[in-house]
């Protein structure tokens, strides 16, 4: 929404019950659920693709760390902080950029953050010296950051519940095809044209998607565009009659600013479900940026391949990530009958039947790859290994997000923000232990702890199946369904009497989805 500036309305409404709310009327053709489903499937794959390009930039660098380190005379763990400082962006920008949408809706902020990436792009392919690389790798990794926040809240706005799982399946896999893809194009552009290029195709592609988004996706977060709605009806009638719900919440942006970046912590450190289920998200993040540079470990100086070949070895994750995005579908179908069979309103824990299944498929893919990843042995194993993890990786995933959002419904966008916080973050930190590790425990212990680890957060959606409900009926948080007819008191205010039209019901959830994964 647009912050109120009209002093004469902010003085209507302390001072007067009678306002005249303004709502998506049954049909409206403003509100983005009721565009057509050929343009809704244009937007949705536009910020998926754009998705792509993030998390294709994330990960493209790592085809040719050696090269950045040499060119600027550093330690190879120096120049993987390169990647480090992009990750940690990713954790620091929701906690900005989240807020900020839910003020001034999502095109603005797709727009503006895209376009300052964008630029950053260019001096780190032109740079004289390490530091300015790190510096604008920072930049970048912060302001590449909003599209992963904002997509969710994207597709929020424009599906309806009932129709939200195949076009979430589409978006789900982008974030991590992008991690694969990226140094499979990476290692043949290194071997061909050096480092350089390796930014200068982040440009490219970033640019394109900023020309899509910026000028063929319009606004459609339903808050801001019924508060342009508002605001005209009030300059054509002159009448500060007409407001939104959003409106009449008129504490400062400060002071909700305030509340949000609290809030995450909160949830982080006073909730078992929002910890736990971060510390997974965390472990396989870490995981999937582990393999940026355990794959080279393992190809490039065990085996002696190069860049190009390393990077074909990350195919199997891509296709087990396509074949998990493909799955899903079935997945929301069984979740439709369990919502049916518990008449419309099904615990939380159901969520959590795709993690109990596919949680073994990550250590299961580990340990494989751990004790096939010997010299003498054939790149077989170890490659095909990849499948099962890009498999596990989507249905883990998309599960605990919605296990969050479920449980925490009117803190959904707190909730997701403290996950990604510390996801990212760890994400970081792995990248540059990852080395020592293999360096210390061997190829295969090194690989085979990573795979304990994973085995031992398989208990973790169990412990919820069966605890989850007694969790959340004492949490002081968790999302009750008595709560249904008001919304989280920190983000809104409204006098009892307040009419409620059905889709406001619709705006109020979607603005769970505001920080994704």
């Amino acid at each position: 929404m647009e912050p109120i500036k009209d002093p004469k309305l902010e003085e209507h409404l302390h001072t007067h019950q009678d306002y005249k709310l303004v709502t998506f009327a049954e049909g409206d053709p403003e509100n983005p659920k009721n565009w057509s489903k050929a343009y809704k499937w244009w937007c949705t794959m536009v910020v998926a693709v754009t998705c792509f390009v993030v998390a294709f930039a994330s990960s493209v660098i790592t085809a040719d760390i050696g090269g950045v380190a040499k060119e600027f005379n550093v330690s190879e763990e120096a120049a993987l902080v390169s990647i480090t400082v992009f990750v940690v962006g990713f954790g620091v920008g929701p906690m900005i950029f989240a807020p900020l949408s839910e003020v001034f809706g999502r095109q603005v902020i797709y727009a503006s953050t895209l376009l300052v990436a964008v630029i950053f792009v260019i001096p780190c392919a032109v740079a004289e010296n390490y530091a300015t690389l790190i510096v604008c790798r920072a930049i970048d990794g912060i302001a590449f950051s909003a599209p992963m926040t904002l997509v969710g809240g994207t597709l929020a706005d424009l599906w309806r519940n009932e129709e939200r799982g195949v076009p979430m399946a589409a978006f789900s896999a982008a974030p991590f095809i992008g991690p694969a893809i990226g140094p499979l194009v990476g290692g043949f552009l290194a071997d061909a044209c050096g480092w350089r290029w390796l930014y200068w195709i982040q440009l490219i592609a970033s640019f394109v998607v900023w020309v899509l988004i910026t000028f063929t996706v319009p606004e459609t977060y339903a808050p801001t565009i019924l508060a342009r709605r508002a605001k005209k009806l009030r300059k054509e009638t002159g009448s500060p009659d007409h407001v939104t719900e959003q409106d009449l919440d008129t504490r400062h942006f400060t002071e909700r600013l305030g509340v949000f970046m609290i809030r995450p912590i909160q949830l982080l450190f006073r909730e078992l479900i929002v910890f736990l289920i971060s510390l997974y998200m965390s472990v396989l993040y870490g995981l999937l940026y582990m393999f940026f540079v355990a794959y080279p470990i393992i190809f490039q100086k065990r085996k002696g391949y190069s860049a190009g070949i390393t990077g074909l070895m990350f195919i199997p994750i891509a296709v087990g990530v396509v074949l998990a995005a493909i799955c899903a579908p079935i997945v929301n179908n069984h979740y439709i009958k369990l919502v049916k069979k518990h008449s419309g309103k099904p615990p939380a824990e159901v969520r959590l039947i795709p993690m109990m299944a596919s949680c073994w498929f990550i250590p299961m893919g580990l340990f494989i790859f751990a004790w096939t990843s010997y010299t003498r042995l054939s790149w077989v194993g170890p490659c095909l290994a990849g499948l099962p993890v890009g498999f596990g990786f989507i249905f883990l995933y998309n599960a605990a997000n919605n296990y969050l959002v479920d449980s925490y419904q009117h803190q959904a966008a707190s909730a997701l923000a403290a996950k990604t916080f510390i996801r990212s973050f760890w994400g970081a930190a792995t990248v540059l232990l990852t080395g020592q590790m293999y360096d210390r425990l061997g190829d295969q212990w090194a690989s085979s702890l990573l795979a304990f680890i994973g085995l031992a957060c398989c208990g973790i959606p169990f412990l919820f199946w069966f605890y989850g409900a007694g969790i959340r009926a004492r949490s002081k948080y968790a999302y009750s369904g008595d709560d249904e007819e008001s919304s989280d008191s920190e983000l809104e205010k409204r006098p009892a009497d307040t009419p409620r039209h059905a889709d406001m019901q619709d705006l109020e959830r979607a603005r769970s989805y505001v920080s994704n994964p």
